[in-house]
């Protein structure tokens, strides 16, 4: 049970304002902060390599957590900068050739598309894109029509940056195994808003950040990888950390998902990173998840009841984004009004989405993310002043 006036007082920036911005960087709670200057302090006084050297069990209970909280073992996470370097290391590490297949998903994230392209490029594979259903869902049917032995690997979105859908991630993966494929899951939006099991979900890997829903600090990602794949494959990058100099030609790669860490690391925040998963596991990942979808439930239904604004979410399960547009006011000239009113909202772009916003002919929406320390009377304060917004 979500203890709902503790998690505010332990969250001073939401008490002010309205903070409706957790699908880019959330307020991390108390002991988050106080985990993240705690270190930063000690290492002012011992220098970092002692201070990392006394928290060595904690830094391990970091993937132990993340372990916890994605279903798998501890040594099948690797701990890195951020989504994107996590995304990479695996998706640059996959043996591509002259023919291969790369397949994306309409609502693709910019820095995985632009990754698949300069890739397809230098290997001469090429990118193809599965369509979405009516519902703006990855179109299944049309998924098993793609796919043939050449498909090589497979980006899903699970949750897109840019709205409130879904993805139908264990029935796609099912079928792109039975060609063959990876499944390279992009888990961004979704792990810290939603419940996220690797093993029934049945992907290969999966990318995600600290700072969003999860509530950590910035520069903080990680990378599961089933096991087996990841004794099959060598990491683009590698230092002394992730593989072992064993000779004067020879070096010995680390045996579970570590080979695709670097040795240097932010360490204060990998420790705040470890205190956001316990935060979050606290209360229990359906309860947190509950408490988003009710937030954004409550939140759309508000902004459709304003004429001249129109909620852009697609998908047949919403998640917690809620995405909309006000008739003749560019969403940036929505995002600053409402900072004016002490609600923080932000933009998604065309660039970020291209595929999907282009297709449905959109330049920008205004991208709202109520995580569960938002009270529902903060909610109608937002929607207030979106409505105050037409009337100017």
């Amino acid at each position: 049970m979500i203890d709902l006036e503790r998690v505010r007082a332990e969250t001073p920036g939401c008490l002010d304002r309205v903070f409706l911005d957790s699908a880019g960087s959330s307020l991390p709670p108390a002991p988050v902060l106080e985990a993240v200057v705690g270190h930063l302090r000690r290492e002012a006084e011992v220098g970092g390599y002692v201070a990392e050297e006394e928290r060595a069990d904690d830094l391990a209970g970091v993937r132990e957590g993340l372990a916890r909280l994605l279903g798998c073992a501890a040594e099948d996470v690797a701990l890195l900068d951020g989504a994107t370097r996590a995304w990479t290391q695996l998706f640059y590490a996959v043996p591509l050739a002259a023919g291969d297949r790369i397949l994306l998903s309409r609502s693709e994230y910019a820095s995985n598309a632009i990754a698949a392209l300069q890739r397809a490029r230098q290997h001469g594979a090429r990118v193809e894109v599965v369509p979405a259903d009516r519902s703006g869902e990855l179109d299944l049917d049309a998924l098993e029509r793609t796919l043939d032995e050449r498909v090589r690997i497979v980006s899903l979105v699970h949750v897109p940056t840019n709205g409130g859908l879904v993805n139908p991630v264990a029935e796609a993966t099912e079928l792109v195994h039975r060609s063959g494929g990876l499944v390279l899951l992009d888990a961004c939006q979704s792990v810290g808003q939603l419940e996220v099991d690797v093993r029934s979900l049945g992907v290969d890997a999966l990318a995600g950040t600290g700072r969003k829903w999860l509530r950590g600090p910035r520069g903080t990602g990680f990378l599961y990888v089933r096991p087996e794949l990841a004794r099959e494959l060598e990491p683009p990058i590698l230092d002394l950390h992730s593989a072992t100099w064993t000779a004067g030609d020879r070096y010995e790669l680390a045996g579970d998902a570590t080979r695709f860490e670097l040795w240097e690391s932010d360490v204060a925040a990998r420790i705040g990173l470890g205190a956001a998963v316990e935060y979050l596991l606290s209360p229990g990942v359906d309860e947190v998840a509950s408490a988003v979808r009710a937030r954004a439930d409550l939140l759309r239904s508000l902004l459709r009841e304003i004429p001249g604004v129109t909620v852009t979410d697609l998908g047949r399960r919403p998640s917690g984004i809620v995405s909309f547009a006000v008739d003749g006011v560019p969403a940036a000239t929505v995002r600053d009004a409402l900072a004016k009113r002490r609600v923080t909202v932000t933009v998604s772009g065309r660039s970020s989405t291209l595929l999907d916003m282009t297709d449905r002919g959109l330049e920008a929406v205004v991208r709202a993310s109520p995580h569960y320390f938002v009270s529902d009377e903060q909610l109608e304060t937002a929607a207030a002043a979106v409505s105050e917004l037409i009337s100017i």
